[in-house]
This record gives structure tokens, sequence and C-alpha cells, in this order.
């Protein structure tokens, strides 16, 4: 897995974009306008900021070495993960989806509404 691969697996959700807001380093991922991801295509590893839950965030640091707190991130509910070989690349898939969905579960119903549109 590479940068590339992580870009396409976003892109490839509903309502989702891509932009460089920040700087021209970080592509950050957005669903209905909000992140939901974002992806240091600087880094020599896979490094990306991923939203989860506070007591998920806690338990996958301490779990697995390539799971640290989110860098320039809420701490509380986000993560960096750096791809280590530390997880396996289907755990990673489903912190991504998860991300996702936490977003899209916050959207208020008219966006909601909207995205189901879009699928």
């Amino acid at each position: 897995m590479n940068n590339e691969d992580v870009r396409i697996y976003c892109i490839s959700k509903p309502g989702v974009t891509e932009s460089f807001p920040f700087d021209d380093v970080t592509l950050v991922f957005k669903v209905m306008n909000k992140m939901f991801a974002l992806l240091s295509i600087d880094s020599p590893q896979i490094r990306v900021n991923l939203k989860c839950g506070p007591d998920e965030a806690i338990d996958l640091r301490e779990r697995y070495t390539g799971v640290l707190p989110g860098y320039h991130m809420n701490k509380q509910l986000w993560n960096t993960v750096v791809v280590d070989g530390s997880f396996t690349s289907a755990e990673f898939l489903q912190w991504i989806d998860n991300s996702y969905d936490l977003i899209v579960a916050s959207l208020p119903k008219k966006r909601k509404e909207e995205l189901k549109n879009l699928q």
C-alpha cells in the first residue's frame, strides 16, 4: 500500500472531495465538506490522521505502535496512523471507514439526505 492507494480508497467513498487547504503536503479528504482524513504526502511512511471515538483512540494507541495522538488535531478524537507493520491493511482500511462513518453520522439530516442521493 502507498499514498496513492490511500487516496484512491478515500475518494471512492460517496460525497468525498480532496484538497490542500493547509499546505502543499497535507492532502485533506472531506465528506460533505467535513474532514475525515488527512494524508501527509511528503512522509517516507504512509501517515494519515483519522477521526475516532475517544475510547477507541486510546485503545488503538495502546495496542499499536503505529497509532499516535493526532498530530495538530484534537488528541481525544483524532489519531495519526503511521503504516509501520504493527497492524494489517484490513485494519487500516477499517479505521478509514470508521472515520468516514463518524463524520457522516454527525451530519445534519439535510446533508445526510444529500449524501444518500449521491450514492
